[in-house]
């Protein structure tokens, strides 16, 4: 009598079990490896996912306020300290950078428009890398699970179809019976790397496009404000 379809899954994995206990040691070792960068790939995707989306609506929410202010330059201290927001670092660096060249010129006798907005655009620059290299935090070991995981699976592969046939060798008589065990322990090293890989990439595409699309824009947004910072400095 067939086994009800809600017991399948159990037998299922029953089933692949049983395959994994028949994988020698390098097999099981190599599997569970894979199991492991599953986990941290799927941890990684959620987490940037959400880091992303978090980041993108205080982006959105500071730029709406911004625009509502009538001049930049004289905006209080509160402005500049919301350094977690990837918008508001640029600001506060571009402003900070504009009034301590300022500052300087005045010093010497030397202050000049040019060398203020010169000083200014430079600070930008420098913050749009820095927040463009935590935009793509955490992309390159995604990437690497990515490529590396089909590898170290038939890696696994392999190794198992390489021991099947050593065992066989040394029997009287070689079946199907006796080396089938041997190649589908072999096997389940390729089908996790696969189900540790297939994922991974669709997430690792997403993830990238979507950093690609905030760092543009994010250059928008700097090219934006150093053009405000220009109009209210004449």
């Amino acid at each position: 009598m067939p086994a009800p379809s809600f017991f399948s899954p159990v037998l299922a994995s029953t089933n692949m079990i049983e395959v994994f206990l028949r994988c020698d040691p390098a097999g099981q070792v190599i599997t569970v490896g894979l199991g492991i960068f599953s986990v941290i790939a799927w941890t990684i995707m959620f987490q940037k996912h959400y880091e992303l989306k978090r980041l993108s609506s205080y982006n959105r929410s500071f730029e709406s306020h911004l625009r509502d202010q009538k001049s930049l330059l004289e905006l209080p201290e509160s402005f500049r300290s919301k350094r977690a927001i990837p918008y508001a670092d640029l600001f506060a660096d571009a402003v900070e950078a504009y009034w301590r060249a300022a500052a300087i010129g005045k010093e010497k006798g030397i202050d000049s428009t040019r060398a203020r907005l010169e000083h200014a655009e430079n600070a930008l620059q420098r913050a749009l890398s820095r927040q463009t290299m935590r935009y793509e935090a955490s992309m390159v070991f995604l990437a690497t699970i990515v490529t590396g995981a089909p590898f170290l699976g038939m890696l696994g592969t392999l190794w198992g179809v390489m021991e099947a046939f050593s065992a066989v060798a040394v029997q009287d008589s070689a079946t199907i019976k006796t080396l089938a065990p041997g190649v589908s322990a072999a096997l389940l090293t390729a089908i996790a790397g696969l189900v540790v890989a297939i994922p991974s990439v669709f997430g690792y595409n997403f993830l990238l496009g979507k950093s690609k699309e905030m760092v543009s824009e994010l250059e928008n947004y700097a090219s934006s404000l150093a053009d405000r910072i220009e109009l209210e400095s004449k």
